[in-house]
């Protein structure tokens, strides 16, 4: 079985599309940052060092502090497929961080996104 590609670009490749996505739509970069740090555990320092040093899909996941238990009420469509029913586990935590930047974009209030935490 071959990986996927997203497995092994480095994050920092993607986010500055997360933060445009979200700007474009007047949400601020900040808030992008408070999903990434709500769903991985990751603090601010942590996630600037994971920017720095491109740290890729794969490992940014892995080494993520803690991932959010709250993450499992994420719900929804991303490019065609249903999150919660994604096999691979890598792959489902990162179209979960894809949804919630969409309801970022989509306007959706940040204690709805961060389900309420």
């Amino acid at each position: 079985m071959t990986r996927h590609k997203i497995f092994t670009t480095s994050f920092a490749s993607v986010y500055p599309h997360y933060v445009a996505k979200a700007e474009k739509k007047g949400r601020p970069r900040a808030e992008v940052d408070e999903i990434i740090l709500w769903l991985t555990g990751y603090g601010p320092e942590e996630l600037a060092a994971r920017l720095e040093d491109r740290t890729d899909f794969e490992t940014f996941f892995a080494e993520a502090p803690r991932m959010n238990p709250a993450r499992s009420l994420i719900k929804g469509v991303v490019c065609g497929v249903r999150v919660e029913e994604v096999e691979d586990p890598l792959m489902r935590e990162i179209r979960y961080l894809d949804k919630l930047i969409d309801e970022l974009a989509k306007g959706k209030p940040m204690n709805k996104i961060l389900r309420d935490s």
